[in-house]
Order: C-alpha cells, then structure tokens, then sequence
C-alpha cells in the first residue's frame, strides 16, 4: 500500500495563495508510484475553492469549514489540521515556508514525531530513488543539500514561495474527488481568538508571491520619493518594497521591508532604486531571477549582484523605464 502525502493549500480573501499549487507540486515530485496526493484546507469560504484543488491531481480533499476559521490563528487552526493528521497519519506534509507555514510546520512535525526541513528552494530525485531537498543557510551565503535519513519516519517539509514549478492542471479524471469533511468544533480551553483582522496594505500585491518587485531604498529621500517607483510598479503589474534603510528613515511601512530582518523574496525581476545592497538586503532578494539596480553611486555592492545596473538618478531614470515600458506593454 502506498503512503499518504499531505499538502496545505493556503488562502487568501477568499483565493488561494499561489504558494498552494507550488506546494501541490512540490508534493507531486516527491512522491512514488502508488502513493496518495491529499489536500487540506483549512479556513472558511472552501466550498467554492475545492474544484480548483481537485484540478491538480488531489486523491482526495480534507476540508474544514467554519466561520470562526476565517481568520487565521495558531490555536485554532492547528486544532482543526491535528483532526486529519490523527485520521490520515501522512507519511510527509508540506506546507509554504510563510508566516503560517512557519507556524503550523513546526507543530505538525512534534504532533507526528517528524523531522523537518524548512525553507526548501529545490527538490531533486536522488540516484536512489530517494528526495533530495536544497536549502540556503547564513542568510543564503551557503546552500545545503538534506535527506531524511529514515526513510520510513513521518516528516515535514516548508517551500519558500516562487521557487517550486506550479504543475499543470491534471486531465479531467474519471472519477470526482472525494471531499472528506471534517467538522470543526471551538476547543473548550481555547485561550485565543482572533475578532479583527487590518490591513496595512489592501489592495498590494503580496510581496511574497510577486513575479516583479520595485524596490527603493534610503536614496528616494523620502515619503514622496516612493511615487515614481509606484507608477513603474503599476505599469508593470509589479509590487512594492523597501530596504530596511527606508522604512528606518520613515518613508513606508515595515510591512514592505525586505531583507534579513523582513521578507525574503524570489521574483522573476527586482529593480533595486536608491538601495546601495547592504549585505542584510541582500540576504532577502540575492536569489530573484533577474536584478535590476539603479543607484547614482557606481561602486555600490549593489551592483556586484544585478544582472543590469544603471549609474544615475533614480529621479531621472525611473521615469524613463516607466515611459519606455509603458508604450511597449
């Protein structure tokens, strides 16, 4: 018989996260002829969502379902995922390495008795036939490639968001999938609970998931000095960040700090404006596809890592990708 292999699918107002199919994919490369794909989702609205799970190749879909789980909260979500793990006994489950991956991952593996490893960028088959999982460590200075070494022990494993291919939808089976749903009920010692939940950044693109990120640092001088970079990032369906020199200094929230001490992030582009690549910057974007860097200084570390730099004003320059990009798309 073979065994179990248990994907998160995480959500979003009411969509699911892109950082879901990834995971869906990842546990798809893993797995071995005769092993189960299940999915869970855990939250409120799933219903709507499940034909879109089913589409990537699920055997079967674990659903909970309740309004009290449409805001996210460790307590309560864990209580309802510890259901189906107690049910299923996966062999491994997989979540994205997010602010909720990182919080239900580690539960999940003392829950199972599982090893873990975390914050996975690659996944290989070895000679074996065994899984061999890439890993970057020292704020990406090094990269190490792990293996469970019991290869009949639980584990858990979280993927760092845009570096898993999303698999492409499955052929139409000939059989529904079945949805296994699971009741949820309010733990009688719950010690939290989440009434309000506000958004700093409605409407953004989520950092995490951006195929493009225009990024400004201490050189855009100030609040103002965001608003060029916003009108690239709108005419290229791009996101918005900071290095942690701007938020520092006032000019945006922390929310868009990205870096060692903010988000990590991997886009197929990064146009780095006014950031002049400290090594605690680096750390959150060295690992983007392509990185673009536009700084007035010419010996900034910046450019050590763009694949192409620019030497002038971002005040200048800005302006000109956005025009130029503007008449192209």
């Amino acid at each position: 018989m073979g065994k179990t292999w248990l994907a998160f699918t995480e959500h979003r107002a009411g969509k699911l996260r892109q950082v879901a199919f990834e995971t869906l994919g990842a546990v798809r490369s893993c797995m071995a002829p005769g092993d189960s794909l299940a999915a869970v989702f855990v939250g409120s609205g799933g219903e709507a969502l499940t034909d879109e799970i089913a589409a990537y190749g699920c055997d079967r879909i674990h659903l909970i379902d309740h309004p009290e789980l449409a805001a996210y909260s460790a307590e309560s979500y864990f209580t309802a995922l510890s259901r189906v793990l107690d049910e299923d006994r996966p062999y491994a489950v997989f979540f994205g390495h997010t602010a909720i991956g990182r919080d239900l991952a580690p539960m999940t593996a003392a829950w199972l008795g599982a090893g873990q490893i975390s914050d996975v960028t690659a996944i290989e088959r070895t000679a074996d036939g065994g899984v061999q999982f890439t890993r970057p460590l020292y704020a990406g200075k090094v990269w190490e490639r792990r293996t469970f070494t019991n290869v009949d022990a639980p584990r858990v494993v979280t993927i760092r968001p845009n570096n898993i291919p999303v698999p492409g939808p499955v052929p139409e089976p000939d059989e529904v999938t079945p949805i296994v749903r699971t009741p949820y009920r309010t733990p009688a010692d719950l010690r939290t609970a989440v009434l309000e939940v506000a958004h700093r950044s409605a409407g953004r693109i989520d950092l995490a998931e951006a195929r493009i990120i225009v990024s400004g640092g201490r050189g855009v001088k100030s609040a103002d000095g965001f608003r060029p970079l916003e009108e690239l990032a709108a005419v290229l369906g791009a996101a918005v960040g900071a290095s942690r020199g701007a938020c520092d200094a006032g000019y945006c929230d922390y929310a868009l700090q990205i870096g060692q001490t903010g988000k990590v992030v991997t886009p197929e582009m990064y146009i780095a404006c006014g950031i002049s690549g400290a090594i605690q910057h680096l750390a959150g974007m060295s690992q983007s596809r392509i990185i673009v860097a536009i700084n007035k200084d010419p010996d900034a570390p910046i450019f050590q890592v763009a694949d192409y730099g620019i030497v002038g004003d971002l005040f200048e320059v800005v302006p000109l990708l956005t025009e130029a990009f503007r008449k192209v798309l």
